[in-house]
């Protein structure tokens, strides 16, 4: 079916265009037009923005479970359609520290649910942290990268779509670092106490992103830049928790002044995203849901209580970011750091994959692979 979207501006992936008649012929975007086309059913829209379907690079579960070793085939095609319906298109479903057995049943799982829409690879964040800055991961099972642990994710790499693995130079050395990026695992540097000469040896290494900008990780000094300081005089991307709650409007607007390119929108959405629940477990321990945060039982930040449009709400409305770079920060960015340069944008012969957010930028409607599914 040829379908015409009407009454709304059309983010393309780098710039708001007014008037345009978005064109889709079955899963893919034909283009843009200045009148709907014979042939064509109209979808007309009562203003508001198109943009292209979000890409979520950190995912830590949704409907009520957690990613973890017993999530199977179905539970990540379960976990994509959940998120699809919060506007990510596209996610990256994240494994936080665990076993090895964990970590390989993953992979194994995402091998089974291989052309799953939405399915976009796999997030490992840890085990190969750095205990000093744990965050909510459990330190008991932290630990420094083996060979075996470089042969299983080189071998991950070579299997998916794309892999992301967060470490900290205190658990992998720069030898093993650039085994990973040579074999095409993203390299996020992340749950970090490291120098800055730290972070700069991993980067030449091959570390190409930070995780979660300023959370768990050394923060700027005046004689000391640590991984934060580090991350914004690089050219590494790095991934932005945009709620409010786990960096302050003030700082995020410091930090994307400092750093034009690369910063893009995650969640870091835990078990509870999709879902009213009030508390959930992450392993043996609680997580209450207060107030837009989730924590463990001590305070400590757990994930985040967020959805990639909310977020780009919040940069744009409490943080002041021009609305096009909060939108290519949850589209185009970060589909570029995992090598999609097919997805977070609307271009002809991509995929129909599209949100649509009303005049206060809440979310109205999602197209995947050209059909709505909200």
């Amino acid at each position: 079916m040829r379908q015409a979207i009407t009454g709304a501006k059309v983010f393309d992936g780098e710039c708001l265009q007014e008037g345009a008649v978005l064109l889709i012929d079955g899963a893919e975007v034909l283009g843009l037009s200045d009148h709907v086309p014979p042939g064509h059913v109209e979808t007309a829209l009562p203003g508001g923005i198109i943009a292209p379907g979000m890409i979520d690079l950190q995912v830590n579960g949704g409907g009520g479970r957690m990613v973890d070793g017993t999530m199977d085939a179905a539970g990540l095609v379960a976990l994509c359609s959940i998120h699809a319906r919060l506007g990510a298109t596209g996610i990256l479903p994240t494994l936080i520290t665990d076993r090895p057995e964990a970590t390989q049943r993953l992979i194994d799982a995402a091998v089974l649910a291989a052309g799953t829409a939405g399915l976009l690879g796999l997030h490992l964040e840890g085990p190969h942290l750095d205990p000093r800055r744990k965050g909510a991961h459990d330190a008991s099972l932290i630990r420094p990268m083996t060979e075996a642990d470089v042969t299983l994710l080189c071998h991950a790499a070579a299997v998916l779509p794309a892999l992301m693995v967060t470490l900290a130079p205190a658990s992998a050395t720069p030898e093993q670092i650039g085994r990973l990026s040579a074999a095409g695992v993203i390299v996020s540097l992340g749950h970090s106490d490291c120098t800055g000469a730290e972070a700069r040896a991993a980067i030449a290494a091959g570390a190409k992103c930070a995780t979660h900008l300023f959370n768990a990780m050394s923060q700027i000094g005046n004689r000391e830049p640590g991984l934060a300081g580090t991350v914004l005089t690089t050219e590494i991307a790095c991934g932005l928790i945009a709620d409010g709650i786990h960096v302050h409007a003030d700082v995020m607007r410091l930090a994307l002044t400092a750093k034009a390119n690369g910063v893009f929108l995650v969640s870091d959405c835990m078990a509870a995203a999709g879902t009213d629940q009030m508390e959930f477990t992450l392993g043996n321990r609680r997580i209450l849901r207060r107030g837009g945060r989730l924590t463990l039982e001590d305070g400590t930040l757990a994930g985040a209580d967020l959805t990639l449009p909310r977020a780009v709400r919040v940069l744009v409305t409490e943080v002041g970011i021009p609305l096009e770079r909060a939108l290519a920060m949850a589209s185009r960015i970060p589909a570029d750091v995992i090598g999609r340069t097919d997805l977070g944008r609307i271009a002809p012969g991509g995929p129909a994959d599209l949100v649509a957010l009303d005049q206060s930028l809440d979310l109205a409607a999602v197209w995947q692979g050209g059909k709505r599914v909200v």
